[in-house]
């Protein structure tokens, strides 16, 4: 089932707000907590991560009926990536070194603004790249 491409992009800006306050106080509690919603994200699908549930209770409703879907795939698979880039960067904030907090962070952080500003989706381009590259290989 396609899922409202408003939703993703909702997760994307609260995820920008949350990874700036992260580079700008150096919370590794906060990126703990997005590392977790990552993690939802990422095992459920977008619809169950707390971004995609604050959508769907409180912004959808204020919102018209949805003109543009898209598969639910490619967003869950970029919630795996920013899973990977956030588990990083907690491992270097809680362990160090400190730079490689910074580092993965700012990386997720980019990626989330790309697609909260713009629309454009780092981790689903990944997914349907490797999609147009296993189809090749087979």
């Amino acid at each position: 089932m396609d899922i409202d491409v408003r939703g993703p992009r909702f997760g994307a800006a609260v995820t920008t707000v949350v990874l700036a306050v992260v580079l700008i106080t150096g919370s590794a509690w906060l990126l703990a907590w997005q590392t977790l919603a990552f993690a939802l994200g990422a095992a459920g699908g977008v619809g169950r991560s707390p971004y995609g549930w604050l959508f769907r209770r409180a912004v959808r409703p204020r919102l018209g009926p949805p003109t543009e879907f898209e598969s639910p795939e490619p967003p869950r698979f970029a919630q795996a990536v920013g899973l990977v880039f956030a588990g990083v960067g907690l491992i270097g904030f809680a362990l160090g070194p400190s730079w490689l907090g910074l580092a993965a962070t700012a990386a997720a952080l980019a990626a989330a603004f790309l697609n909260a500003a713009f629309g454009y989706c780092l981790g689903c381009e990944m997914y349907l790249l490797a999609r147009r590259v296993t189809v090749r290989a087979e």
